[in-house]
């Protein structure tokens, strides 16, 4: 979904929100630093299986996906998903940059709790060098992703 297409869908559901281009950028601390966002407000999208089915994990730039307590949390078994899991699953977007909307992609969205805390979110729009910013409870409101604590600080 590129960044256009995102940004449609946020202006026909009245979000405010913020696009923020940088140099291209791989990692999610490396893109926290390059755009200027704080790692606790960048939140990076990994992609898990749960039971099987693929869902995606939002949480912190700054912390990692503890599975076994993503498992504990869901009572389900939690492998990270590799690359060839997902790749293609999001049209228009470069791999590992696709948004946190699982709503849009039919997908289950699992947020850290820690994430929540911040009133303001960053997020890839799709591309390695485009994020959105944008109130966390318009995010929330959205999405209706399911909060848990499977974060840990990296």
């Amino acid at each position: 979904m590129p960044v256009e297409l995102l940004t449609k869908y946020l202006n026909q559901e009245r979000v405010k929100y913020t696009v923020i281009t940088h140099s291209p950028a791989y990692t999610a601390m490396e893109i926290a630093a390059r755009a200027h966002v704080p790692g606790q407000e960048l939140a990076k999208t990994v992609m898990v299986r749960l039971d099987g089915a693929l869902a995606m994990a939002v949480l912190p730039a700054s912390e990692r996906v503890d599975l076994g307590r993503l498992e504990a949390e869901t009572g389900k078994t939690a492998l990270l998903a590799t690359e060839d899991d997902f790749r293609g699953l999001f049209p228009g977007c470069e791999l590992g940059a696709m948004p946190p909307f699982g709503n849009l992609y039919d997908m289950p969205v699992y947020v850290s709790e820690s994430l929540t805390e911040d009133e303001e979110i960053a997020f890839n729009a799709g591309s390695h060098t485009q994020l959105l910013r944008m109130a966390y409870a318009d995010f929330a409101r959205l999405v209706q992703p399911t909060v848990l604590p499977f974060a840990v600080h990296a």
